[in-house]
């Protein structure tokens, strides 16, 4: 699917090089400043938590870590030790996350030492320490995730398709000022962008046929937070199926398979002395205990828990072989058309329906992890511009009891507005074929619905005797549009073209 041209602009022909010696790169870095200081507004805005003892939330649970991982040796990072209790916010994700926490703890004890000290800085709310905690993620994202974004332009611009330098940068501003993310990160407060980032940079490997180096990249997105197995059956499914259309299949798939290995015993080399310490580590990634679903998040089980009292009914095993099968099934078609016709296009519909399927059936799945399928959509944005104007506004819809609770009201409408600035400004070129899976007056709908969504939650108090009452409305009406919009990617990528498949790979000879 190539771009074409519009009256009086230049047409990317030939990727990379156009990208950089005619302007796209000072376009790049224009975005990329507007973006930083989108982050830095939000980040004057409370987080998770601020002010609320005893145990506040994810800003002090991050900060926690900082606190272990500079005070304690690294095999007790994860044991449940006298100065490390693990029911105070213990470490949860694989050690990538770890090693970060430590690295950002010593920037926090060299300018601040009262942050990071053990025991004493819990719940430390000092300006410079919410300052110094601000700028480990702002500087993670420009170092980790707006790099990666540029990689990924110049591979999906040099394989996929072209576009004018117009488009072009409609399409890095999406990317990088997606209003979700800056609130869950930069609000909220969290570290998406550096699993986020790595997952782009293994995408962006794979549009530029760098194979090996997307595997590593993604083993770090995966050793640095588990939810990045989302994308998992979407690069086994296209680089398998590319393996298969190779001279030497196992060869190929050995090559990737050693260094997949080796990318995981070298983060996770640690903890792999003993089958205890591994365990240990494992153990804390996987919190079944917590039941199948937390909070109210948009998902099938959280949604349908109104009707079926699925922890009530059901045992634990059962439930996680419930949500085990349930995923498998929602993500199994996209992953047979990517090993029968793998392709780059494919593969990034099958990035979208991968992280649809686990956060809808999933188990312990956040309201965060809307954070996940919305990358890919994000990445598509010229294939399927409507896909993410209706998905970003009902993830942002979604986030919003979370956002409240954190008195990020403001940011939240804000940002919004920002995003449909963005999505709809002149520079845009309009597709000619844009699909859209709602009818016009079932999107009025929808949209009235949240508007009156929106307007009740902030002003009317729900009843007693159901105190919940909104938040499930909101989580039934985003659930739904989820349901349409997978399925809606499920059909266009079984109805990608084989004109359209990239990797019609020759025989090596």
């Amino acid at each position: 699917m190539r771009g074409k041209k519009e009256e009086g602009e230049e047409v990317v022909d030939d990727g990379w090089p156009w990208l950089v010696h005619k302007g796209i790169w000072v376009s790049f870095l224009c975005i990329a400043l507007f973006a930083l200081l989108v982050r830095v507004a939000v980040s004057v805005h409370p987080y998770s938590g601020a002010g609320n003892p005893p145990k506040y939330g994810d800003f002090e649970a991050q900060r926690h870590w900082m606190e272990i991982t500079t005070n304690l040796p690294i095999k007790e990072w994860y044991a449940n030790t006298t100065l490390n209790d693990l029911s105070y916010w213990g470490l949860d994700y694989p050690p990538l996350t770890a090693y970060q926490s430590y690295v950002h703890g010593l920037l926090l004890r060299f300018f601040h030492p009262e942050s990071v000290a053990i025991f004493t800085s819990r719940g430390q709310e000092s300006y410079l320490g919410k300052l110094l905690m601000r700028w480990t993620v702002l500087s993670s994202d420009a170092l980790i995730f707006f790099p990666a974004v540029w990689y990924f332009v110049v591979g999906y611009y040099a394989s996929c398709r072209s576009g004018s330098k117009s488009e072009v940068a409609w399409h890095i501003a999406l990317i990088l000022v997606n209003p979700c993310l800056i609130l869950i990160d930069h609000g909220h407060f969290q570290y998406n962008c550096i699993s986020l980032g790595l997952t782009v940079g293994a995408i962006a490997s794979v549009l530029s046929n760098k194979d090996l180096v997307a595997s590593v990249l993604y083993c770090l997105a995966l050793s640095h937070k588990q939810m990045s197995a989302y994308f998992a059956p979407a690069f086994f499914s296209y680089l398998f199926g590319k393996c298969l259309r190779r001279r030497s299949p196992l060869f190929e798939v050995v090559k990737l398979g050693l260094v997949v290995l080796g990318t995981f015993v070298v983060v996770w080399w640690p903890y792999l002395h003993s089958r205890d310490a591994l365990i240990g580590v494992l153990s804390r990634l996987a919190p079944f205990e917590r039941g199948i679903y937390e909070d109210y998040v948009a998902n099938f089980w959280c949604t349908t828990s109104v009707l079926v009292k699925w922890k009530r009914l059901f045992t634990t095993q059962s439930l996680k072989l419930l949500s085990l099968s349930a995923t498998i099934t929602t993500f199994l078609p996209s992953m047979v058309q990517q090993i029968k016709a793998p392709s780059k296009q494919g593969f990034l519909y099958g990035l979208l329906n991968s992280a649809f399927s686990f956060y809808l059936f999933s188990f312990q799945v956040h309201e965060k992890s809307i954070l996940l399928p919305l990358l890919p959509a994000t990445l598509l944005a010229v294939e399927e511009p409507f896909l993410l104007k209706w998905m970003t506004l009902y993830a942002l819809f979604s986030i919003f009891p979370l956002l409240y609770r954190d008195k990020l009201v403001l940011p939240y409408f804000t940002l919004s507005a920002l995003f449909l600035l963005l999505y709809y400004a002149p520079s845009r070129r309009q597709a000619a074929t844009e699909t859209k899976p709602l009818k016009s007056y079932a999107r009025m709908f929808f949209l009235l619905c949240a508007l009156i969504l929106h307007v009740v939650y902030l002003t009317v108090e729900a009843p007693h005797r159901y105190p919940f009452l909104f938040e499930a409305l909101i989580m039934l009406l985003s659930f739904s549009q989820f349901v349409i919009l997978v399925i809606h990617s499920n059909v266009q990528q079984w109805r990608l073209k084989p004109a359209t498949l990239v990797d019609k790979q020759k025989k090596l000879i």
